[in-house]
């Protein structure tokens, strides 16, 4: 089996870990310590402890039958929904967080474990014969395979760890997902960003038109009428009398506004949106095409996602979560509160220049200015002491192990175990854009860990465990191939 391992993905894995122990043992060292980062009571040390087991964890892994993850990939996953129903009830409360669980001097969280299970799963049901994706029953209960972990998770109120299983919906769209819906969730995306970052300002100085809500409602119209142009016959173009007369009274009404009488357009532009929406209907019976019945849904989705972010925001969520939504998004400013871990993370990264300041002389960082930067903001440690150039060959390593899973994943004589490597390379997609992003400040601050960088056992074992049980699949594939 030794022959068959992928050898790089193993040396990938260790130059990340070899990188992501040198950043914690910079992000906890403190000026004038002893500098012994092998001492278990330091953080560095317990690093390394994780580190150890993890190649022996490794090493078990690999030694497993491939056939064990098939066969009780239901059991397995059935076992963990339970502990992640449990854990709320088991758990302590750290920082608002119920999810973990102590077990004599240490503590787990079983939502980092669940990922490897729930990839399991999704993989031994979509990699079955009779599992057809386009059969909205088999999309509807792939899907719900990894929604069931996301609520069981936000019960301990863990978003963060939640907002991973999203990543899923890469695999999905791999596996024939249609692309108008992960259009739709891109679109729910942005009508929540464009709506929120601009929902105070006006358009053209006239108090009584939100900018925000005449930009959505405009993108909504778009969009509809480019669906309209991809998904329906193209010999029949009533796309064109959307776009035209939509586009048309939009434009005389903002004129109008403008330079006649002042009034709110908004309402101009959802009764255009109705109005269209009905004529999506008409053309789905008359012509009897249930595309136009799916787009009329997409528009109808459109305008209820857009009137209730605002209660979604106010209402739904925390304080402490509307408060970083709006400080990513500008609105609101706030230094010395929920944006000062991203602020501190700027400027130690920042601070680093091209080459950075060398291994363990990072001021922002010893002096204990940037809040979870053993964890959570792992990367700004990273930026400070090694620089630019540092960064980059983290950023390259990630996307050299992103690429290789891909290839790996390709390659798999079965579509179980084609499934299962995209998941985890989704996963791990997921985990880096997020962390890096919230470091940079460029996506919200959710919570999620660098892997194989963040300080802590349980994320160290659950990314380990998620990659190697993907290399036994691939070593019985080489295996399959040479016989």
């Amino acid at each position: 089996m030794l022959a068959s391992l992928d050898w790089v993905t193993i040396v990938i894995y260790i130059a990340l870990l070899g990188m992501g122990w040198m950043s914690v043992c910079g992000a906890t060292y403190d000026f004038g310590q002893a500098g012994d980062f092998f001492d278990l009571s330091t953080r560095s040390g317990m690093q390394i402890l994780w580190i150890v087991t993890s190649f022996a964890l490794a090493i078990a892994l690999l030694s497993i039958d491939e056939r064990f993850y098939d066969v009780f990939a239901y059991a397995i996953y059935v076992a963990f929904m339970l502990l992640l129903l449990a854990t709320p009830f088991l758990a302590h409360d750290i920082k608002g967080s119920m999810s973990w669980i102590k077990i004599g001097k240490f503590s787990i969280q079983p939502a980092e474990f669940a990922k490897f299970a729930t990839a399991l799963c999704v993989a031994k049901y979509m990699g079955s014969n009779d599992f057809n994706i386009s059969k909205w029953w088999n999309f509807l209960t792939a899907c719900f395979l990894f929604i069931l972990p996301m609520g069981l998770i936000i019960m301990q109120r863990e978003t963060g760890s939640a907002l991973v299983y999203t990543a899923f919906f890469l695999m999905l769209y791999r596996e024939g997902m249609p692309g108008s819906i992960l259009f739709a969730g891109v679109s729910a995306v942005i009508y929540f960003v464009v709506g929120v970052r601009f929902s105070e300002a006006s358009l053209w100085h006239i108090h009584a038109i939100s900018l925000g809500h005449f930009l959505v409602l405009l993108l909504i119209l778009l969009f509809t009428v480019g669906l309209m142009r991809v998904y329906t016959p193209k010999s029949r173009t009533p796309y064109l009398n959307v776009f035209f007369y939509g586009g048309g009274i939009t434009v005389a009404s903002l004129l109008f506004s403008k330079y006649v009488i002042p009034f709110d357009i908004t309402w101009v532009q959802l009764i255009i949106c109705v109005a269209v929406i009905g004529y999506l209907l008409y053309l789905a019976v008359k012509r009897n095409c249930g595309r136009y019945a799916f787009i009329a849904l997409f528009a109808i989705g459109s305008l209820a996602l857009h009137y209730s972010a605002d209660f979604a925001l106010n209402h739904v969520l925390q304080p402490h979560q509307q408060t970083r939504i709006r400080v990513l998004l500008g609105t609101e400013d706030d230094p010395r509160g929920v944006g000062y871990n991203v602020r501190q993370a700027k400027i130690a990264i920042g601070s680093g220049g091209l080459r950075g300041k060398g291994f363990l002389n990072g001021t922002q960082t010893k002096l204990k200015y940037v809040p979870e930067q053993e964890t959570d903001f792992i990367f700004c440690t990273v930026g400070e002491e090694e620089g630019f150039l540092g960064c980059a060959i983290v950023l390259l390593l990630f996307l050299a192990l992103i690429l290789r899973l891909i290839q790996l994943a390709e390659r798999q004589p079965y579509a179980s175990g084609r499934i299962y490597g995209y998941c985890v390379m989704s996963i791990f997609l997921f985990h880096l854009f997020i962390n890096v992003g919230m470091v940079l400040g460029l996506t919200p601050v959710i919570g999620i860990p660098l892997p194989f960088f963040s300080y802590g056992g349980s994320s160290l074992w659950g990314f380990t465990i998620l990659l190697f049980i993907f290399l036994r699949m691939d070593a019985t594939r080489n295996r399959f191939v040479h016989n």
